[in-house]
């Protein structure tokens, strides 16, 4: 693969190493090993069971975080092999980017960031790179998953800069305002092409939104509008997916040209280049930035701010709350490791660390586990 790879790409060669140090695998690349871990570790299975926008038990078909990422993959790889990037490290770093996802989507993310402020904060990029770094326990030599430094600094999308002081050469580029690869570049905005396109399809099939709202957002108008003269017969089911694909390819092209004529222009020599570069090389074009910016605004008011959504996060909210405020007043309701680890924390930082023991398991949760958790702490008495 190396052979076909821009002199821009990530590959082992230019690799910046892992935290410790692992003899190199036989059989394939550095990011290969990267993903195969991230796809075996418990983070990751249990994103089947966390939300998007919905919770999990409103619905089988709606996107969960695992859904989400497998196809934040799918369109990454798209475009990193269009470029002639690096695949595996495009695809490690997608299927990574949520594993620090609070149950509950946003919901969860802002009340557990909220319990949390005089303790450092809850983010979850951070979290993310904490459960690979820390959080899993599968290898007998060293702690997390021992991730590559570029699959690691891909996984970093946003980072304050208090907490990039402390992440040393991971945490120097948002203190110097500089670039990480184009492979994390192109995730970061895989991610957006996929959530923005998926929760038209989310909000369509729940009934939250209806297509005569989207007829004025030209990223929907002008491709339902093609749909429906070529298809004039076509049930609304099979409309929509014809018209979230068009959403999604007209994106794609535009990211994949757009930063095609960036990387030719800047004549960029290497990935030192890249890093170097004070403002992102992959983009979109302007029209297409101001047509997502469109759509991202009329999801905001009309899908995320919806009163069944804000049912629902209100709900997340008081659960999450809640958890937090029994565990730590008492350690002792929760499970015998994770109150092992309290006190290892609490001994190491004070409250503070007590406080992010108690805010590393309930943001490990699942929805469906959560729910059941505070169905066992605060009505011990009814089935679970």
């Amino acid at each position: 693969m190396t052979s076909t790879l821009a002199r821009y790409a990530a590959s082992d060669a230019t690799s910046r190493g892992r935290r410790y140090q692992e003899a190199s695998p036989r059989h394939r690349s550095e990011y290969q090993r990267d993903r195969d871990r991230i796809i075996h570790c418990a983070a990751f299975r249990r994103l089947e069971y966390k939300t998007q926008v919905f919770v999990n038990h409103e619905g089988d078909l709606y996107r969960t975080r695992l859904t989400h990422s497998i196809e934040v993959a799918q369109v990454a790889r798209s475009i990193a092999r269009a470029l002639s990037l690096n695949e595996d490290l495009t695809e490690a770093i997608a299927l990574a980017h949520d594993l620090g996802h609070t149950p509950f989507g946003h919901a969860g993310q802002d009340a557990l960031n909220e319990k949390m402020r005089d303790y450092g904060g809850f983010e979850h990029n951070l979290q993310s790179l904490r459960v690979v770094d820390e959080l899993e326990e599968r290898y007998a030599e060293f702690p997390g998953l021992n991730l590559t430094f570029e699959s690691r600094e891909g996984i970093l999308k946003h980072c304050s800069i208090p907490n990039a002081k402390n992440l040393g050469e991971l945490g120097q580029r948002f203190i110097e305002n500089t670039q990480p690869s184009l492979e994390a570049q192109l995730t970061n905005l895989a991610d957006e092409i996929a959530y923005n396109s998926h929760d038209v399809d989310d909000g369509l099939r729940s009934g939250l939104i209806e297509i005569e709202q989207l007829q004025h957002i030209e990223l929907f108008s002008a491709p339902y509008n093609t749909v429906i003269e070529q298809y004039p017969h076509l049930n609304e089911r099979r409309t929509i997916y014809e018209v979230v694909r068009r959403i999604i390819g007209q994106q794609v092209n535009d990211l994949i040209e757009t930063t095609s004529d960036i990387l030719q222009e800047q004549q960029t020599a290497d990935i030192d280049a890249v890093r170097h570069s004070t403002k992102p090389l992959v983009m979109f074009s302007k029209r297409m930035c101001e047509m997502n910016l469109e759509l991202k605004r009329f999801l905001r008011n009309n899908l995320y701010r919806h009163y069944r959504v804000h049912r629902m996060s209100a709900k997340a909210f008081t659960i999450i709350n809640e958890l937090f405020d029994a565990f730590i007043h008492d350690i002792r309701l929760l499970p015998p490791d994770t109150a092992a680890r309290s006190r290892i924390l609490e001994n190491e930082q004070g409250i503070s660390g007590k406080a992010r023991a108690v805010a590393d398991y309930i943001a490990g949760m699942t929805d469906r586990y959560a729910i059941r958790e505070y169905q066992r702490v605060f009505h011990p008495l009814e089935p679970t």
